[in-house]
């Protein structure tokens, strides 16, 4: 069961697709260029167009894991695919005990939005539940998922260096005045690109205080066919020290996804789940 590190970099660009993080290269693994050619910009650019090559579906499990208080477990599902507009994903997750299905649409792109629905009918579209729980308690939030930094228009390249033993360029990401004023315990992301291969190794989000608040970091990777996926990924809150497990159960790759399933009018209708054949499940 390989972890980080050079076998896991070759495919990796599927994690940022499962939850992006740290949202979202489905991919190959394509290489980019050899680390002493490389350029930051070139490598930055690859990876935006490198997210949701093909359209994906995943079956998940999100395990709260308070430092202190009991865990608690949900079980979801997520489809990602590209639009006009950029990567879009829709996540549906089960609300335990009998509780509603809460569904949330993440466009991507320059032209981001984020739709919530937690019964039938459409979406409602929602700016500030960008910053919130998936479910209540959990740590991941459509922020994690839409990665709306990866298009903002403040890029400072911090420079090269190694994470996991694998050469990365850093890029600090700083928000638009609007979006700093609608969420004010942003004040930058930190984000760490393997610059050979589509893969986000790594991500921080600094808070208004200047320290990391949130951090994303990868346990384990499975072999799927000739792909490396994450099998485990854990979310930590920097100043509480909860933190939140998504753990891949099911995947499958390069189906075919029905358009409506990312529309917000239809966001409260469930979206088709790929034929059983076609989905490969994921031991523990």
């Amino acid at each position: 069961m390989p972890r980080t590190g050079r076998a896991g970099a070759l495919r990796v660009g599927i994690l940022a697709s499962v939850f992006s993080a740290c949202t979202a290269a489905a991919g190959t693994g394509a290489r980019a260029a050899s680390p002493a050619k490389a350029d930051p910009a070139a490598v930055l650019d690859q990876f935006r167009s490198s997210i949701y090559a093909e359209p994906i579906y995943v079956e998940f499990e999100l395990r709260e894991m308070p430092r202190r208080g009991e865990e608690r477990l949900f079980h979801g599902r997520l489809w990602g695919a590209r639009n006009e507009r950029g990567p879009v994903t829709r996540f549906e997750v089960d609300g335990g005990k009998g509780g509603p299905i809460h569904r949330v649409l993440v466009q991507g792109g320059p032209d981001a939005g984020v739709w919530v629905s937690d019964g039938p009918g459409g979406g409602s579209r929602d700016e500030k539940a960008v910053m919130l729980p998936l479910v209540p308690g959990a740590e991941i939030t459509p922020f994690d998922i839409q990665m709306p930094y990866l298009y903002w228009l403040d890029v400072g390249r911090v420079g090269k260096e190694q994470v996991r033993g694998r050469p990365v360029f850093t890029y600090l990401f700083t928000p638009p005045a609007e979006f700093t004023a609608a969420n004010p315990g942003v004040r930058s992301v930190r984000a760490y690109l393997d610059i050979q291969y589509d893969a986000l190794m790594q991500s921080e989000i600094t808070g208004a205080d200047g320290r990391v608040s949130k951090t994303l970091s990868l346990l384990e990777l499975r072999r799927v066919g000739d792909r490396w996926i994450p099998r485990d990924l854990d979310v930590r809150n920097e100043q509480t020290r909860g933190k939140t497990r998504l753990s891949v159960t099911a995947v499958a790759f390069g189906i075919a996804v029905d358009p409506s399933a990312f529309e917000p009018s239809r966001l409260g209708a469930a979206a088709a789940r790929p034929p059983d054949a076609s989905v490969t499940r994921i031991s523990q």
